[in-house]
């Protein structure tokens, strides 16, 4: 005899367990992304990577062998990055026993009110950087409204590598080529800027170095004469998905987001960076400073 109410009473059964089931499985997605965005927000931000990067390049100078660069950027001070953490980086960064030390841009960031006891602490921190040829630095957008920017920089025993070039020693007769361009965020002056630069040099060197803030300017510029290019800005997207890769760029940053470009013979790295910008996130991303370690063979 066929029974219309047991078979009503089980399809209410499986309606209920598949009910069931999918508040579940919503709970559960509730739990994975609230733990990823807390991950990201509080913990992702803290800690610190030393990317190492070992450059081989025929062309550099016998006497650069095992030349030791560290190259730091977008601090964006005080939005993620406390004293303390800027502190610790500086130990790390010692730790190194860099030849030279490049800041590539965004000590500040353009969204804080920074006090006079913040620039006091930024000018002793840097300050104790230590180094064995030099230190120098460039402005990020970020840093262009801030008229101690420039002052923090010399007191802490930086040279202001803005637009201007220096010549690097180092035990040997032949020197490499360093040359810093300020930020192009706001006035698209780079290709300009390395002329000009590039008339004033009298002498000729076998291999040079580009610092500068945002990596998608030098699509601007014939960069086939620098064998090493160093920028930051972009933050690796700062948000990593895997088999994805970055996902947060800035209109500047969209060419040129990844760690490492081989351009011919030019390579291009951009640092993933300190700090946060106007989203206070990182995954799969942490702060990080990079080191260089130069040979010719």
């Amino acid at each position: 005899m066929y029974n219309k109410g047991g078979d009503n009473e089980n399809m209410k059964k499986k309606k209920q367990i598949k009910v069931r089931t999918w508040v579940k499985i919503v709970f559960l997605l509730i739990i994975v992304v609230s733990s990823l965005v807390l991950y990201s927000r509080y913990l992702g931000i803290k800690g610190l990577e030393v990317k190492e990067y070992g450059i081989v390049d025929s062309k550099l100078p016998g006497n650069f062998y095992g030349f030791k660069i560290v190259q730091i950027s977008d601090i964006h001070y005080k939005v993620t990055t406390t004293k303390e953490d800027l502190e610790n980086i500086v130990k790390e960064i010692n730790k190194l026993k860099p030849d030279i030390v490049l800041l590539s841009g965004d000590l500040f960031d353009s969204n804080i009110k920074y006090k006079k006891k913040d620039y006091e602490d930024l000018t002793n921190i840097l300050s104790s950087i230590d180094y064995n040829i030099g230190k120098y630095a460039i402005t990020g957008e970020d840093d262009l409204i801030f008229d101690e920017w420039e002052n923090i920089i010399t007191d802490s025993e930086f040279i202001n590598l803005n637009d201007k070039y220096e010549i690097i020693f180092n035990e040997g007769i032949e020197p490499i080529l360093l040359v810093g361009v300020s930020s192009n965020y706001k006035d698209n002056h780079i290709k300009e800027t390395i002329d000009t630069i590039y008339s004033s040099i009298t002498d000729s060197y076998n291999y040079s170095i580009l610092l500068l803030h945002e990596p998608d300017f030098i699509d601007k510029i014939d960069y086939s004469k620098f064998n090493l290019i160093l920028a930051g800005h972009s933050h690796n997207g700062q948000i990593k998905i895997p088999f994805i890769g970055g996902i947060l760029k800035d209109k500047y940053s969209k060419n040129y987001y990844d760690e490492y470009y081989n351009l011919n013979n030019t390579k291009l790295y951009v640092s993933s960076g300190i700090g946060t910008s106007k989203y206070k996130f990182r995954f799969l991303n942490k702060p990080s400073i990079n080191l260089y370690r130069l040979r010719n063979k």
